[in-house]
């Protein structure tokens, strides 16, 4: 498991990418790609999945903390590069409804 961030040159857009298992093992670096973004003009996070194998219910809570910090600061979440067992296991939990997920 890894979490990789990257900001656009605009320092606008923050990338988390998580490779490998998405699960409590990641939340304190999970939790620090995002937490200086609220003193930046960050106004996207796109959280990319395209290397995650694996994902538990504590990786939908730190989605849910992500979303619930970007509400506040008037930035947008967008969920990308999920497989199928991925995007079935947000569209169970309604994640779609409140991610935008391609």
């Amino acid at each position: 498991m890894s979490v990789a961030v990257k900001k656009n040159d605009d320092a606008d857009e923050v990338t988390i990418a998580i490779e490998g298992r998405f699960d409590f093992s990641d939340h304190k670096n999970f939790r620090q790609s995002y937490d200086e973004g609220e003193a930046t003009k960050v106004k996207k996070y796109v959280v990319d999945l395209r290397g995650t194998d694996y994902m538990d219910s504590s990786a939908l809570g730190m989605l849910l903390l992500l979303r619930e910090h970007a509400s506040t600061h008037d930035q947008k979440v967008e969920v990308v590069g999920c497989s199928d067992e991925i995007k079935k296991i947000l569209t169970l939990s309604n994640f779609d409804k409140m991610f935008d997920i391609k």
